[in-house]
């Protein structure tokens, strides 16, 4: 019986002349991690995509089937084909991007259902907003938007993200009001809310004193050569260099006030301009009303030395045919980028998503980071 040499898996691969399934290995630097893992079929066929056209433009056929399918949901939850096509577009664009198109259903499902009462207490569509927050250079904006309208202010996951986002920020005091809040109003899982706050505590400790409250530093004298002041020397130098400034400020009352004239300028380094020996006397009379607005007797006159050119318009049927070409409209980008809204307290609409192309996607991605409510109603936002 003959021995059989069983090969390792990588020369099993490369024997086996396998076009798909280890795309991971190669793109792998390039993927966005997901807290609940990968799907790692999805994951290859995404990477793959980026050197085969014909799959990309099927992944892309299939994210307009789910946005189209939002439209046609007739069921009980709504929010339900929301959080499906977020799910799957986090998967097949694992990279992320402004390409992906990620943040504008973030955005557009966040619209959607922000004047509900039924989901403002669903932990599916806070975490929509959490994780749009993570994508956006201005998230505070969007903690303030979800504490005004008590959108998840019962879950913990809404305190531990908020302060975490004030504590990246150096707002350590700020971060620890947020976790106090949370153990306050009693957040479920408290468990879990009580345990980020104990490493939030533990961070603080073995963290440097300066924090965004201490400002006191900047008003210490400064030393050269490296050198600091010892508490009991800063205090004491601090007092007599203000008792010393105290004393050059408290004027003197015996004796009088010298005034500094400039006696020894030679005239010969001084530049003057040549002027009349009338200019250089001394004014004994500013003259009469009339000598001083002189400058103002000019009679004003018709222009009759220049014509505008006029271009000549044809006539038609007696009548001026219209100039063409016509003024074209000016079209703000921000404005241009901007969803389709109907008549429902700003309830966006699919149709941006299924008829934009990778550019348009793009530049209302980069404007929804810059300002994350930027297509809510005035009223929605916090005051």
């Amino acid at each position: 019986m003959e021995d059989v040499q069983r090969l390792d898996p990588e020369t099993e691969f490369l024997c086996s002349k396998q076009e798909t399934g280890n795309e991971w290995e190669l793109f792998k630097e390039n993927v966005r991690p997901l807290k609940r893992g990968r799907n790692i079929h999805l994951l290859n066929n995404a990477l793959k995509s980026q050197s085969d056209s014909q799959l990309k433009r099927s992944l892309l056929e299939n994210r307009r089937r789910l946005i189209q399918a939002i439209d046609e949901y007739q069921g009980d939850d709504p929010l339900h084909p929301w959080i499906q096509c977020i799910k799957w577009v986090q998967e097949v664009f694992p990279p992320g991007g402004d390409y992906s198109g990620l943040v504008v259903i973030y955005e557009q499902c966040a619209r959607a259902f922000w004047h509900e009462d039924r989901y403002k207490d669903d932990l599916r569509y806070l975490k929509v907003w959490l994780e749009y927050a993570e994508n956006c250079t201005d998230a505070e904006v969007i903690y303030s938007f979800l504490e005004s309208n008590k959108i998840g202010l019962s879950h913990s996951p809404y305190y531990i993200s908020y302060a975490l986002h004030l504590e990246s920020n150096n707002k350590v005091k700020s971060a620890n009001n947020i976790f106090n809040l949370g153990i306050e109003r009693n957040a479920r899982p408290i468990e879990k809310l009580k345990a980020a706050y104990r490493k939030f505590i533990a961070g603080s400790l073995a963290r440097p004193k300066a924090t965004e409250d201490e400002s006191t530093e900047k008003h210490l004298p400064v030393r050269s050569f490296g050198t600091v002041l010892a508490r009991g020397e800063n205090q004491r130098h601090i007092t007599g260099g203000s008792d010393l400034a105290r004393k050059k400020l408290k004027p003197d009352r015996n004796n009088a006030i010298s005034i500094y004239k400039d006696t020894d300028t030679d005239a010969s380094l001084v530049h003057q301009p040549d002027e009349s020996n009338n200019e250089l006397k001394l004014w004994h009379s500013i003259g009469s009303r009339a000598e001083r607005n002189k400058e103002n007797n000019a009679i004003p006159a018709k222009w009759a030395t220049y014509k505008v050119p006029q271009r000549p318009v044809p006539r038609i049927g007696g009548r001026l045919a219209a100039a063409t070409p016509k003024i074209e409209v000016f079209i703000d980008e921000e404005c241009a980028g901007m969803p389709e809204v109907d008549d429902e307290g700003g309830k966006p609409s699919t149709s941006q998503l299924t008829k934009a192309d990778g550019e348009d996607l793009k530049r209302e991605t980069q404007l929804l980071r810059e300002n994350p409510l930027r297509n809510f109603p005035l009223n929605s936002l916090p005051r």
